[in-house]
C-alpha cells in the first residue's frame, strides 16, 4: 500500500497536503485500487466554496460513480487540469494526481495520521 507518511488522511479516503497556509487534495491509493480503472473526474471551478464533510467532486470508474469530499473547508485556488483530461492518471499515482489546491482554509475534517488511516484500512 502506498500512503505517503507525511500526508493528513481521512475516513473516506482523501489524502491532504498542507503547502503553508494551503492545501492540495486527493484520493488515496486504497480508494484508486477499491474503485478500478478511472475514466472521467468532476472537479469544482476556480473560486468555488468546498464544505468539510461534503462532496466537491466526483469520481467514476468502470465499476461505479464516487463521490469525493473535502477535508477542508475553503476557497478552490486550482484545478488540477491534468486528471480531468486523464484521469487514468489517478491510478498510476493516486499521491502525485491531486484533485485541488484550496486556500482559505476555515475548517477542517477530522484528519487521520498515516498509521491511524492504516489501521482503518486494514481493519
Amino acid at each position: 500500500m502506498n500512503d505517503p507518511r507525511e500526508l493528513m488522511y481521512t475516513k473516506d479516503h482523501e489524502w491532504i497536503y498542507y503547502d503553508g497556509e494551503d492545501a492540495y487534495v486527493g484520493i488515496s491509493d486504497f480508494a484508486q485500487q477499491e474503485l478500478g480503472d478511472l475514466v472521467f473526474v468532476n472537479l469544482p471551478e476556480v473560486d468555488d466554496e468546498v464544505i468539510a464533510g461534503e462532496s466537491f467532486g466526483d469520481v467514476e470508474s468502470v465499476k461505479a460513480v464516487s463521490d469525493v469530499l473535502s477535508p477542508v473547508t475553503g476557497i478552490v485556488l486550482e484545478v488540477n487540469e491534468e486528471i480531468l483530461e486523464d484521469a487514468s492518471l489517478i491510478n498510476q499515482d493516486a499521491f502525485s494526481a491531486w484533485f485541488i489546491k484550496v486556500g482559505n482554509i476555515t475548517e477542517t475534517e477530522d484528519l487521520l495520521t498515516a498509521e491511524e488511516y492504516d489501521r482503518i484500512i486494514e481493519g
